[in-house]
C-alpha cells in the first residue's frame, strides 16, 4: 500500500502521522515542545528542539512502521503559520529562538509604522492587519535587537524561514529554500495580488528579500529527503502548506462560499471567496488559500487568539479544572452562565476588533457564582466569538456560509459544539479528521505528486461527520450574543 507521511508542527507538538492513499491516517507518532515565556507578552519556541523533535518522531513512526515507511510516495508538511526562525546558512542552525505567532514583542514596531501612515498601503498589499501577530514586525523586532543576527542576514550568512521553510532546508540538508503560498502569505512582506516578495513590504520591516526563502505552490516538490535516515532512501517533499488553510483544503473547501473553522489554541474562521483578491475594511483579513497551476485561491480569515488556550489557562493558570476533557460536563451541570461572561483577551483581541491593548476579564459574577458558570462561560466565549467573526464578514460581503465545517482537537467536546451551532446560528458540520491540518496537507501531496487527478477526485474521498444544528431558541441566544457584547464593550 502506498502512503504518505506528513509532518505536522503545531505551536504545541510535532506529529509524524503516516496516511493511506485515501487520505485516512494509519498510525502517528507525537513529542510536545517547551513554551518559552521570558516576558509578558512574549511567546518563544526553540527551533533546535522542534528540529530534534522532527527527527525523534520521523524515526519512531518509520521504525514501527517499517513496511509501510519503505512504500511512503513522500513527504507533506504543515506548520504553525506566522512563527518565524532566522537561522544559518551553512548549518541550519538556528541563531535566535523561534518568535511564535501568539508573541506581541513587535506591537511597537507595528505602532511606528501606523503613526507613519504605512497602514494603509501594508493592508492593500498583504490583505492583513498591521499586527504583531504577523511574522514581519517579529523580525523587524529582532533585526533591531539583534544587530549581529541583521549583518549576518544582509551579508547572507543567515536566512529567514517561517517553520515550513526551515524543516524543509533541514530536511534537504540546506539544499531548498523555500516555502509555500499560503505561509509566505501570512508574513506582511507578501503581495498577494502580485504573488511576490514585495520590496517595499521588506524596506518598512527592515527585512533583505535576498534572506527570504522562495515561494512555491502547495502543490509543488520542495526536493527529497530521508527524514534523517528514517526513509531508507530519498523521498520527495510535496504538499506544504500552512495549518489554517491545509485544515481548509482537508474539509473540501474548494468552493466559493464553502467555510470552515479550526479550533486549536487559537480558532481560524476560514471562507472561501474565490480566484479574485478582494480585501475585506473591518474585522477579517485576506489570505491566500492555495495557488495551484499559477490560478490563486483566496479567503478571508477571522482570527481569534484564544479558544482552546482559555481552556488551557482555566487549567494551568486558575486550578479551576483538573482536565480539558470535564469542561463539558461541569458546563452543562448548570442551567446557563447565570450571568457570566469570559473575555479571553490574554493577548488582546484579535478578528473583528483588533485590539492588542485589550486584557481579559471576567465579568457579571455574583455570589452565587460557581467553577461551573465560569467554565461554561470559557465555552460560549469560543462560540461568541465565532459569532463575531461570522457576522463582521456577513456585513463586509462574504457570503454568510449555511454550514460551518469545525475540525480539531476541541471539536470532541459535544457542548461547545452545540454551542456554536446554537450561538452562531450555523449548522456545523464535525469532520472526523483527527489531523485535518495534516489530512489537508497530504490531500495536496496527493494532488501534487499526480496520485490523484483533480479537486473534484479529492471531494469524492470518502470521510465521516457528525452535524449539530441550532437548538436555542434564536431570542435566548440573542440575549446572550447581547451579554457578551456588552462584556466586550467594557473590556475594550
Amino acid at each position: 500500500m502506498s502512503c504518505l507521511l506528513a509532518i505536522d508542527q503545531s505551536t504545541s507538538a510535532t506529529k509524524a502521522i503516516l496516511f493511506d492513499p485515501q487520505g485516512r491516517a494509519v498510525d502517528a507518532e507525537s513529542r510536545e515542545h517547551r513554551q518559552l515565556y521570558p516576558r509578558p507578552g512574549w511567546v518563544e519556541h526553540d527551533a533546535e528542539e522542534i528540529w530534534q523533535n522532527t527527527l525523534s518522531v520521523v524515526g519512531a513512526l518509520c521504525t514501527r512502521q517499517r513496511e509501510l515507511a519503505d512504500q511512503a510516495l513522500g513527504v507533506a508538511i504543515t506548520n504553525q503559520r506566522e512563527t518565524v526562525v532566522v537561522f544559518d546558512r551553512a548549518t541550519g542552525k538556528p541563531l535566535a529562538p523561534a518568535i511564535v505567532w501568539q508573541c506581541r514583542r513587535g506591537d511597537a514596531v507595528c505602532d511606528e509604522l501606523r503613526t507613519a501612515g504605512h497602514e494603509a498601503i501594508v493592508q492593500a498589499k498583504t490583505g492583513l492587519k498591521l499586527d504583531a501577530y504577523f511574522s514581519a514586525s517579529k523580525l523587524a523586532w529582532l533585526v533591531r535587537e539583534r544587530p549581529e543576527i541583521a549583518e549576518r542576514l544582509r551579508s547572507g550568512d543567515a536566512l529567514i524561514g517561517t517553520i515550513d521553510a526551515y524543516l524543509i532546508y533541514r530536511l534537504t540538508g540546506g539544499a531548498v529554500h523555500a516555502t509555500d503560498t499560503s505561509n509566505a502569505s501570512r508574513t506582511l512582506l507578501y503581495d498577494i495580488g502580485a504573488l511576490a516578495w514585495d520590496d517595499e513590504l521588506c524596506g518598512l520591516f527592515g527585512v533583505p528579500v535576498a534572506a527570504l526563502p522562495e515561494v512555491r505552490e502547495s502543490f509543488a516538490h520542495f526536493g527529497e529527503t530521508d527524514l534523517g535516515g528514517a526513509f531508507r532512501g530519498p523521498k520527495p517533499i510535496c504538499g506544504v502548506m500552512g495549518d489554517s488553510q491545509a485544515s481548509l483544503f482537508a474539509q473540501r473547501c474548494y468552493a466559493t462560499g464553502e467555510a470552515k473553522a479550526t479550533f486549536g489554541s487559537g480558532t481560524s474562521v476560514l471562507v472561501n471567496i474565490g480566484p479574485e483578491c478582494r480585501m475585506p475594511e473591518a474585522g477579517a483579513v485576506a489570505a491566500l488559500a492555495w495557488v495551484h497551476r499559477g490560478e490563486p485561491t483566496y479567503a478571508w480569515e477571522g482570527i481569534i487568539n484564544y479558544s482552546a488556550a482559555t481552556i488551557a489557562w482555566l487549567k494551568d493558570q486558575l486550578g479551576l479544572i483538573d482536565d480539558a476533557a470535564t469542561t463539558g460536563e461541569l458546563a452543562s451541570s448548570v442551567e446557563d452562565n447565570g450571568g457570566v461572561y469570559l473575555v479571553p483577551a490574554f493577548a488582546g483581541l484579535s478578528a473583528p476588533h483588533w485590539r492588542p491593548d485589550a486584557r481579559g476579564a471576567i465579568l457579571g459574577m455574583t455570589a452565587h457564582t460557581t467553577r461551573a458558570h465560569v467554565v461554561r462561560a470559557a465555552l460560549e466565549s469560543i462560540a461568541l466569538q465565532i459569532r463575531d467573526v461570522l457576522d463582521a464578514m456577513a456585513d463586509e460581503g462574504s457570503p454568510r456560509p449555511a454550514m460551518l465545517f469545525a475540525d480539531g482537537g476541541p471539536t470532541r467536546n459535544e457542548v461547545l459544539m452545540q454551542m456554536v451551532a446554537d450561538l452562531a446560528r450555523v449548522e456545523v458540520t464535525v469532520a472526523q479528521l483527527p489531523e485535518s491540518s495534516a489530512t489537508g496537507a497530504v490531500l495536496a501531496g496527493l494532488l501534487g505528486l499526480g496520485v490523484v487527478g483533480s479537486f473534484d477526485e479529492l471531494r469524492g474521498l470518502t470521510r465521516e461527520t457528525r452535524v449539530y444544528r441550532p437548538e436555542l431558541p434564536e431570542p435566548r441566544a440573542d440575549e446572550l450574543v447581547a451579554g457578551w457584547r456588552a462584556a466586550v464593550r467594557r473590556v475594550l
